[in-house]
């Protein structure tokens, strides 16, 4: 059994997921709204891989039976809700679907749909999420997607993903780790988490934007109990 941590979406291989178990994680904001909004009354989350794609499935849905939330280029979409945790607990998320569209994280996401199993995770709940993979991986490999940005590497997602190495290897210690998997794990073991998320370059810009309080709810770490699967196309408490 192992455990690898790929550092940007773009390097997963749809032909080689057959068989393993894939966490996503998009930090700033993509994986931790998504928990945030299944955690708070949202009946599952509908990632798309683009705006125009949420709206397609908006037209195939009741008028009053689900949200809107998205960005591109960390611009909120026209007509669709600020995507960011803060700012969708404020929506009355309870008993609707929220259709979700981000550049980066749904994207990953979507690239993710080959393999047995696909979670999303944050640092918001990610000991939930080890969890479940430790009781349901055994005898699978692991791959820690970091989503990135513009196929590049964010910091945050690199230490979300240690955080989650941190306690897969709590939970079994048998579990072999790749050296991409020991550095994030490392990273993890030595730096304040609000700290590394506001150092690196996507933290920064969301500062730019104001959204210091939202990155701070970002840095908080297993406040969350759920566990997002992706099930026929939905992210659903599992």
């Amino acid at each position: 059994m192992k455990v690898h941590v790929l550092v940007q979406k773009r390097d997963l291989d749809g032909q080689r997921l057959r068989g393993k178990v894939v966490v996503v994680l998009d930090v700033l904001f993509a994986t931790t709204s998504i928990a945030a909004a299944l955690a708070h009354g949202a009946t599952e989350v509908v990632p798309a891989p683009d705006g125009d794609a949420a709206l397609a499935e908006a037209a195939r849905r009741p008028a009053g039976s689900y949200l809107l939330a998205g960005e591109y280029g960390a611009v909120t979409l026209p007509g669709f809700a600020h995507p960011t945790p803060m700012e969708l607990l404020r929506l009355p998320l309870a008993g609707k679907a929220l259709l979700y569209a981000t550049t980066n994280g749904t994207v990953a996401l979507h690239r993710s749909t080959g393999a047995d199993r696909v979670y999303a995770a944050a640092l918001a709940n990610g000991a939930a999420v080890a969890e479940r993979v430790a009781a349901t991986g055994q005898g699978k490999t692991v791959l820690l997607v970091c989503s990135g940005s513009s196929d590049r590497m964010n910091l945050e997602d690199f230490y979300g993903a240690g955080h989650l190495v941190s306690h897969l290897a709590r939970l079994r210690p048998d579990w072999e780790l790749s050296d991409a998997a020991l550095a994030a794990r490392l990273l993890h073991e030595k730096t304040d988490a609000l700290a590394c998320l506001s150092a690196g370059r996507l933290g920064r810009m969301m500062r730019e934007y104001g959204l210091e309080r939202e990155v701070e709810w970002a840095a908080r770490k297993d406040h969350l109990s759920v566990v997002p699967e992706l099930v026929g196309g939905r992210l659903v408490s599992a």
